[in-house]
């Protein structure tokens, strides 16, 4: 499905009611995006949690990630992770998590994002940027 030819309502349909998936299997909602930004949650269940009880790591780094990626995939053009990092502030607790993710630079063949992470109290969980590589030019 070719996302950059559906309207935004079609596409909020289509990447939360997907019947099958690593966003949907990790409780991933997008709530709003666009061509420089990102929203989405996620929902957290006992299956989220680390051996200590709080949000495992790969959860919060999908969910960054994921994030950066809408907005690449709002260009239009299909991106691949080239690299990453994150920080971790506090430990995640609580029912859900939002990410905030921004564009910093959308260039011919990568881009740069940012995104952030916070608790349902709206405390900065972690801290994340990304270069992305487009494996396609825009047609």
């Amino acid at each position: 499905m070719n996302l950059d030819e559906m309207t935004k309502s079609e596409v909020l349909e289509y990447v939360n009611n997907a019947n099958t998936g690593f966003i949907k299997y990790n409780n991933i909602k997008l709530i709003d995006y666009d061509k420089e930004s990102a929203t989405m949650e996620v929902n957290i269940t006992e299956n989220s949690l680390n051996p200590y009880g709080i949000v495992h790591g790969g959860l919060i780094f999908t969910l960054a990630d994921t994030s950066m990626g809408v907005i690449t995939r709002a260009t239009g053009k299909i991106a691949v992770t080239l690299n990453s990092q994150i920080n971790y502030l506090l430990p995640a607790k609580g029912p859900k998590l939002i990410s905030k993710a921004k564009a910093i630079k959308i260039g011919r063949t990568t881009a740069l994002l940012t995104t952030e992470i916070f608790d349902d109290q709206n405390n900065l969980i972690a801290s994340s940027n990304a270069t992305y590589y487009f494996l396609n030019e825009k047609k």
